[in-house]
């Protein structure tokens, strides 16, 4: 498409065409990782015994919000979403900029979304040492 039709695309068109690309840029920083990764991730990380929670309970957490996944994203009814691998409650944990939070983890929700998972490691460490432990999560 040449440069001069771009200019008569509909605004709605170039919004939706930016958005759509802006998306498969997100996605390729995403990863789904095999549980032999996590296993690794989580031990290297200080996860396994962490606060009384064994290794396997770490795993299962990632692997049933998850499936491993870094990219997960779950809305909530009520505008808030539930993100990243431990998928991390917007409300309380991260900052998603679309809702009043608390951000307890001092993170922003769109960096639970890619593969570095040492902020959401961090983050549900500190979720950890609640009264609810994982119940937080």
């Amino acid at each position: 498409m040449e440069l001069r039709a771009w200019l008569y695309l509909p605004r709605n068109s170039v919004l939706a065409i930016v958005s759509l690309i802006s998306c498969f840029l997100a996605s390729s920083e995403a990863k789904i990782y095999s549980r032999c990764e996590i296993v690794h991730l989580f031990q290297h990380n200080g996860l396994d015994g962490y606060w009384g929670y064994h290794l396997a309970d770490w795993v299962c957490l990632a692997y049933y919000a998850s499936d491993f996944n870094t990219a997960a994203l779950d809305h909530e009814t009520d505008r808030r979403n539930n993100n990243g691998i431990f998928q991390i409650y917007s409300w309380c944990w991260c900052n998603d900029y679309h809702t009043p939070v608390v951000n307890k983890c001092n993170i922003h929700c769109n960096d639970s979304l890619n593969t570095d998972l040492k902020e959401d490691i961090a983050c549900a460490m500190r979720i950890v040492r609640q009264p609810q432990g994982l119940e937080n999560c």
